[in-house]
């Protein structure tokens, strides 16, 4: 399908052949509110002639540790949406003429507050389209971003759509400055050429006057950010606007008059409005309006390679085969089995336990870990990196693949088992110490690695969290969960379970054993969410119990989020069950009331943890501890032959730890003392 742009509105732009233009990034409310307009007209008076202004957001995948630090900063200072557009009215009042760039997708109110267009990093191909003309409707640019990894075929797309200029990030990875260039700019300026006659902003790594001098001898705009950062945050307070001046007018050249290019550059014609057509992924992306992939361009060509790669193994008969070879290492099937005690405490329904906590490495992981190692294989990649670590660090260890495991410093505290055991086995922890230090960060800064190398590296997202294509991964790996479930429950019943419960965080074991039953609507699926210390306080990571639909992680879905759109920080006695949003497949369950969501205390889970011990002699994880409580509510009211299954997702060895902390605060309201002194 073929789709009409409106005509270009391209931003008014100061062209010279013979001087390289200057391009500045700068976060909104940093280092206050009250600065940031006297920082612009600095930028502008030393030379900088278009503004990029970042929105700052609690977790920017995309950049480096100094512009991070930036948006922390900005965020303290209660910077939001409005307050950006009351610094550039404020700005435009006191005669900035520079055109001033969001770095978002916000449209509304823009223009009349004097923003000329956008750059957003992570805009669904799907939704190129629609965005652009509504960018043109309002009078205002859209400028998409070029990477070295960026497909000649995507070039095609994003210069058939760009109407005022293309930003070329320079090479792979964060942002921030670097001692050198890329050494295939030129090569990758040349490829953007053959495509387009409009002109290009080059950026990433440059911070010096020379390396200044070397991208504008061959881009029109130079594109500066971390050094600008750094030159504000090593400036002393009421000096900073000056300084940030001095240096532009450094930079630039302008200060020792050597800002002349030594060869002038071909001046370009912008393109006459042409029709694009609409990119689609091989798989379908969404689940009802949940779902999608917001991925930076650096990723995309990547993305594209492994769903590619994934379409042609999931119909291929041998890749199962070799997949199910692996079934006596993961010490599949697990059992299913009546658990004649907590059935008995309970009353009611029959209760049967799922026992993924048999597994090899004690929990579901691994099904998920061994599936996307085999297609990362396929695609030739030497290195695995992940967020969740035990299951990915064995199977690297059994197939002699470098691992790189990212870590939470918080859970790196609560779970110091794992971390050794993960250390054992050859792989490399790396500490995540950004933000709320807890599986988010940990997602963060293995997507920025991902980033960095993407050629070699595979990422193994290990929950259903994510751009579709991860999603659709994890679903069909941790399906073998379910079908075995509804054989086993058949075999030993002659019938299916009348519910089944399971955890939730981001939701993959949950994924895993309720898909296989979505269509027999007689049975009731069931997720116990983590209430932390309750969802009336800010303590709790109850997502789909009290969250509102937004992105986050590269997908739509419910998450924990303020009302200015900021990630909020969670909580959970499960370190597992700690992170603020869930996969859109759980959205989209929750919306059509396909399944049910509660949400389980700490106490109560702990509850939970306590029965399945005393009653069954097994010691489950915390997470899986938030099903059995709920369990525990829900088959006193059922009927005695009715058939519950709960899944057992994990092993509590990893939470002994974390249970002896709290147990002397939680112990006395549950009745549970395990004090050895009389």
């Amino acid at each position: 399908m073929l789709t009409d742009l409106p005509p270009p509105l391209p931003i008014k732009l100061q062209w010279r052949q013979d001087i390289a233009g200057l391009q500045s990034y700068t976060v909104a409310g940093y280092p206050s509110n009250d600065k940031t307009v006297d920082i612009f007209l600095a930028l502008e008076s030393g030379g900088v002639d278009v503004i990029e202004l970042e929105i700052p957001f609690t977790d920017p995948v995309a950049d480096g540790p100094a512009i991070q630090e930036t948006h922390v900063t900005a965020l303290e200072n209660e910077t939001d949406i409005n307050t950006c557009l009351k610094i550039v009215s404020s700005a435009r009042t006191r005669g900035l003429q520079a055109p001033v760039l969001f770095m978002n997708d916000l449209v509304k109110n823009c223009a009349k507050a004097g923003i000329d267009g956008y750059i957003v990093v992570d805009l669904p191909p799907e939704e190129v389209h629609s965005f652009r003309a509504l960018c043109a409707s309002s009078g205002q640019s859209y400028i998409p971003l070029i990477t070295p990894s960026t497909s000649e075929a995507r070039i095609k797309r994003l210069v058939q759509i760009a109407d005022s200029f293309l930003y070329v990030v320079s090479r792979s990875g964060v942002t921030g400055a670097r001692k050198s260039l890329d050494a295939n700019l030129l090569q990758l300026l040349g490829r953007v050429q053959k495509h387009t006659d409009l002109s290009l902003a080059v950026g990433f790594g440059v911070s010096t006057h020379a390396h200044f001098a070397d991208v504008g001898s061959m881009a029109d705009r130079v594109v500066i950010g971390s050094q600008f950062i750094t030159v504000l945050r090593n400036a002393k307070p009421g000096k900073r606007a000056e300084a940030i001046r001095c240096y532009t007018e450094e930079v630039s050249g302008r200060a020792t008059n050597s800002a002349a290019r030594t060869a002038p550059l071909a001046k370009h014609r912008p393109p006459k409005g042409k029709k694009i057509k609409e990119h689609q992924s091989i798989l379908p992306s969404r689940f009802g309006k949940f779902g999608s992939q917001y991925v930076t361009e650096a990723l995309h060509k990547c993305v594209a390679e492994l769903e590619k790669a994934y379409v042609v193994c999931k119909d291929d008969l041998a890749f199962w085969e070799e997949f199910r070879s692996f079934y006596p290492y993961m010490g599949r099937p697990s059992p299913l089995h009546l658990a004649e005690r907590l059935t008995e405490k309970c009353g009611g329904a029959q209760i049967y336990l799922k026992r993924e906590d048999l597994c090899h490495t004690e929990l579901h992981k691994l099904n998920n870990a061994i599936g996307q190692i085999l297609v990362a294989k396929r695609l030739g990649k030497t290195r695995i990196i992940a967020d969740a670590g035990i299951a990915v660090a064995e199977i690297c260890a059994k197939l002699g693949l470098k691992c790189i495991i990212y870590m939470e410093s918080e859970d790196m505290r609560r779970q110091p088992l794992n971390v050794f055991r993960i250390c054992i086995l050859g792989a490399e922890v790396i500490l995540a110490k950004t933000g709320s230090c807890t599986l988010k960060d940990a997602v963060n800064e293995a997507m920025r690695d991902w980033a960095t190398n993407v050629n070699t590296t595979h990422y193994i997202v290990g929950s259903a969290v994510g751009g579709h294509l991860f999603l659709k991964m994890v679903h069909n790996f941790q399906c073998v969960i379910g079908n075995e479930t509804k054989n086993q429950v058949k075999r030993l019943t002659s019938r299916l379970p009348d519910a089944v419960v399971s955890c939730v965080g981001g939701g993959s074991n949950f994924i895993g054993i309720f898909h296989p039953f979505i269509k027999n609507t007689e049975v009731r699926l069931i997720g116990a969410e983590a209430a932390g210390d309750g969802i009336d306080t800010v303590k709790h990571s109850a997502t789909l119990s009290v969250g509102s639909s937004g992105v986050f992680h590269g997908t739509k879905t419910y998450l924990l989020q303020n009302k200015k759109g900021q990630i909020m920080e969670t909580y959970s006695i499960s370190a597992d069950l700690n992170y603020p949003g869930v996969g859109p497949e759980h959205a989209w369950l929750r919306s059509t009331g396909c399944a049910k969501y509660c949400a389980v205390t700490d106490a109560q889970a702990l509850e939970g943890f306590r029965f399945l011990a005393e009653l069954e002699g097994i010691i489950p994880a915390l997470e899986s501890s938030h099903a059995v409580y709920q369990t525990m509510l829900i088959a006193p009211a059922m009927p005695g032959d009715k058939l519950l299954v709960i899944c057992v997702s994990g092993r509590g060895d990893k939470d002994v730890n974390t249970i002896t902390e709290v147990l002397p605060k939680i112990g006395p309201q549950i009745g549970w003392d395990l004090r050895f002194e009389s």
